[in-house]
């Protein structure tokens, strides 16, 4: 459950998937602990499609997934947003960064990033290259260390200038980036808790970079542990992960369930699946998976 210090009916949580192919294993344990945390708090669930990046995301590929998570018996709590129709308040959120000088145009070639390693080093911050469609907006980090308690991981802490660096906000070709979007949206949506994979816990010391220069209230993070393929592999779309199968929604849920440590009956399995989730929603505890990083495939799933 929640901290005290958080009244229950304030609790707004999300799934935000991209919609690059269908859900698999991996998505549905993000799916699920988000919508059980939520729900087991008396909160509310939120549906955004973050497809900031046409050339990889279809349309089939989202009315795909909304199927999946209706097939499970999943229900949102308002209209699915849609990351391509949020492109004003992105472009105003820039607007602001701009007029306090916290970005910066970035010409630096792919070649040249690949050179620099994981974390840039500033080489456009003195450049006053022009800000124009065909270059990268960056946003400037100071020299701070941005520290957060995150729910299922602990105290985590990122040096910016050394461990992150400035960071796109605005992509070459154009394209909103993600560290921009989903503070915008998730401070739109009044979102209260994130409950995401562990893959991005190293990205939220720069959306509460992000949060604070754009004057927006941080919201509580739980990082819950990813699922890994026999290789040690994140299961993902590179690593040609399965759908989940809509004809099996009970087995879906349950090994789900067994997953996230929650220790569901053996007979729920064969329950509908509005009664497996009100059973995770009267039995959840995120507790069970704390410290946890991974979880491995099992073939069930």
């Amino acid at each position: 459950m929640l901290p005290s210090t958080q009244p229950s009916h304030l609790y707004r949580g999300r799934f935000a998937p991209s919609p690059t192919g269908p859900l698999h294993a991996g998505s549905i344990l993000a799916a699920l602990a988000s919508y059980l945390d939520a729900k087991a708090n008396q909160g509310l669930w939120f549906v955004r499609m973050e497809d900031l990046d046409p050339p990889r995301e279809s349309r089939a590929a989202a009315a795909s997934i909304l199927h999946t998570l209706e097939a499970l018996g999943f229900y949102w709590d308002d209209t699915v947003v849609y990351q391509s129709q949020r492109q004003d308040a992105y472009r105003e959120a820039l607007a602001e960064l701009e007029d306090r000088q916290m970005i910066y145009s970035c010409q630096c070639s792919r070649k040249t990033l690949t050179d620099y390693g994981s974390v840039y080093t500033g080489t456009c911050r003195s450049l006053n290259v022009a800000t124009q469609v065909s270059v990268a907006l960056r946003c400037r980090i100071s020299p701070r260390t941005i520290t957060f308690t995150d729910r299922v991981q602990g105290n985590f802490f990122q040096h910016l200038e050394q461990d992150a660096g400035d960071f796109i906000v605005r992509r070459k070709e154009g394209l909103f980036a993600y560290q921009l979007a989903v503070v915008v949206d998730d401070a739109w949506q009044g979102i209260t808790q994130i409950v995401r994979g562990i893959d991005l816990l190293d990205s939220t010391p720069r959306q509460i970079y992000l949060q604070e220069l754009l004057g927006f209230v941080t919201p509580g993070y739980a990082h819950i542990p990813v699922l890994i393929n026999a290789l040690g592999q994140k299961l993902g779309k590179q690593q040609y992960a399965q759908a989940v199968d809509t004809m099996r929604p009970g087995q879906v849920l349950f090994n789900a369930l067994q997953r996230l440590q929650q220790q569901p009956e053996p007979a729920l399995e064969e329950l509908a699946p509005e009664e497996i989730l009100a059973w995770g929603i009267s039995h959840w505890d995120i507790e069970k998976i704390s410290g946890i990083k991974q979880i491995p495939e099992i073939e069930e799933f």
